[in-house]
């Protein structure tokens, strides 16, 4: 396009620009968060929140500059995401200030190393396993769920788990 000529749509919220826009960028923006950030960040849905955010500003956004738009929001939710878990991190290292415990020091340490351990341990499972666990135990998902999320079939999650238990308890049987 020259400099004299004028764009055909001046935003995309006519739904057949909304959808070209989405055909020809919504692979390369997933695999743009898969290949930089890995899958533990879900690329599938940084995308579709990515294209949400297009949609909900479409009067404001020109078709020629929507890929930067949607690149730029994926890549800002992704890192938000990151400090956020990095928050949390920080937050559960620090030691509860209630008074009222009357845990013994010794007690204390044993726990702090048993959950570091503990910690050591996950980060050695495979990838599927720990996702797979890490949803079940923590996020208290059903495995009909986590088959849904992860597009497996329940008995896949099931054997993720039940091998996910079984490495545990040998490493923590050691501990």
């Amino acid at each position: 396009m020259t400099k004299n000529e004028q764009p055909l749509f001046d935003n995309v919220c006519e739904e057949h620009v909304f959808s070209k826009i989405y055909e020809a960028n919504a692979q390369d923006l997933h695999d743009f968060i898969y290949y930089k950030y890995g899958e533990r960040f879900d690329p599938k849905d940084k995308t579709q929140e990515a294209f949400l955010t297009l949609w909900k500003k479409c009067k404001d956004i020109p078709p020629d500059k929507a890929r930067s738009f949607l690149f730029t929001v994926a890549n800002n939710l992704t890192l938000n995401e990151i400090k956020h878990q990095k928050v949390v991190l920080e937050y559960q290292k620090k030691e509860p200030h209630t008074s009222t415990t009357n845990h013994t020091p010794q007690f204390l340490l044993e726990e702090k190393q048993y959950l570091e351990k503990f910690q050591k341990a996950l980060e050695e499972l495979p990838e599927k396993q720990r996702i797979a666990f890490l949803l079940n135990r923590v996020e208290g998902k059903r495995h009909k769920e986590i088959a849904t999320i992860l597009n497996i079939s329940r008995k896949a999650v099931e054997k993720r788990i039940y091998k996910a238990l079984a490495t545990l308890r040998k490493k923590i049987e050691k501990i």
